[in-house]
């Protein structure tokens, strides 16, 4: 499993890095056992690794569609 660290700042993280680490924090999640402190700050990174996947998702996107868009001229 991948290792866990909620302290991470995220705004570097590479695409497969972020989605294995929100798995990650999705499987701790699901098997519980947590405190609610502990369970919210999880919660909270996880938020952020997603906000992140879908930038790059974002990203990827928007340089598939410029290259299309030159490709049509």
């Amino acid at each position: 499993m991948t290792e866990v660290d909620p302290t991470r700042d995220v705004s570097d993280v590479g695409y497969e890095d972020c989605r294995d680490e929100l798995i990650a924090v999705v499987q701790l999640l699901e098997q519980g056992g947590l405190d609610l402190d502990a369970s919210l700050n999880l919660w909270e990174y996880g938020e952020k690794l997603a906000k992140r996947c879908e930038e790059h998702l974002a990203g990827a996107r928007k340089r598939v569609e410029d290259a299309l868009a030159s490709d049509e001229d």
